[in-house]
């Protein structure tokens, strides 16, 4: 199964999520646009965290700057062809796009949601408790709705807060959730078990 790990938002914990899943259910990982943390980027992450055999295919185009992708590409002379972001051969395959379901990729108003409805490929949302996340997360999920995507469920990070978590879900037309705390000790170990929770949760229904 091919999915997409995306987030409301930047720093809501996609790149974790991702790694909880790949380790779960033996996913392949490919992050299409990296911008920004050349060196110690989302890839390298992926690959010290998961224990398993996955494949980690390289960056379709990668940034210095942390920036959205246009304008970090824009620094370097470089403008992003979205006909270049075709999939790797891969049939167990999950795709961490960079940023928020709506950044921009080229200076021509071309976002990732676009990118999004050509793949069409099912969306794992990645929601992240704070002020202002209950707006956010209805947003991407009207998003997802007017493109006519497929959301295949929804995982919230951070520190759990029942009330706010309850209202997204009574809007969500999902079935599937998720929980992955925040943890000061981010290791292969916390992957390993947040993924045996995963595969005991409804999501394991999605990869049968």
């Amino acid at each position: 199964m091919k999915v997409i790990v995306a987030g409301i938002g930047t720093e809501v914990g996609k790149t974790i999520v991702s790694a909880v899943f790949c380790e779960a259910f033996g996913l392949d990982y490919w992050k299409p646009i990296q911008s920004g943390a050349i060196e110690d980027n989302d890839s390298h992450s992926i690959s010290n965290l998961v224990t398993k055999e996955v494949g980690i295919f390289p960056n379709t185009y990668c940034f210095q700057e942390p920036l959205s992708p246009d304008q970090a590409a824009k620094k370097e002379g470089i403008t992003i062809d979205p006909n270049q972001l075709s999939l790797p051969n891969s049939e167990n395959l999950l795709i961490e796009p960079a940023g928020g379901l709506m950044v921009p990729l080229t200076a021509e108003g071309f976002l990732f949601s676009d990118q999004l409805k050509i793949w069409n490929i099912p969306i794992i949302l990645v929601s992240r408790f704070y002020l202002g996340s209950i707006n956010h997360t209805l947003l991407s999920l009207e998003l997802l709705k007017s493109k006519g995507l497929h959301l295949a469920g929804i995982v919230f990070t951070g520190d759990v807060n029942t009330e706010s978590e309850a209202t997204i879900r009574h809007f969500a037309h999902t079935t599937h959730f998720f929980n992955v705390p925040w943890t000061e000790n981010l290791s292969p170990e916390f992957i390993q078990e947040k993924a045996q929770n995963l595969r005991e949760s409804s999501f394991q229904q999605l990869f049968l």
